[in-house]
């Protein structure tokens, strides 16, 4: 099992950047896909991006070009690069192991001018 926690959310302009970090603790994190998700006021959880143990990556196409998704495994941490950022991108950021199913908290990222 692990726990995760995100970081690197806040308040950027339409067209800015921001990349959000995900820390692991605990035994396993190495082993499984980890995965970015992101829930916006009034709608539903969805997929951000997902990387597996060799680094093969998948997006969700409204982020498609724009976010790329990366991890570390020496670093226990995975991450996520967002760049020409758009209002529609608001939402709650959460990072997910999708091996032991442990959701973190969520970072708050918010795109407005």
């Amino acid at each position: 099992q692990v726990q995760l926690v995100e970081s690197g959310g806040g308040l950027v302009q339409p067209g800015g950047s921001l990349r959000l970090s995900c820390a692991a603790s605990g035994s396993g994190f190495s082993i499984n896909a980890m995965g970015w998700y992101r829930q916006a006021p009034g709608k539903e959880r969805e997929l951000v991006a997902t990387i597996t143990i060799g680094g093969y990556t998948s997006y969700g196409d409204s982020v498609k070009g724009r976010f790329t998704i990366s991890r570390d495994n020496a670093k226990n941490t995975v991450y996520l690069q967002m760049n020409s950022l758009k209002p529609e991108d608001t939402a709650v950021y959460y990072c997910h192991d999708l091996g032991w199913g442990s959701w973190g908290q969520g970072t708050q990222v918010t795109v407005s001018s």
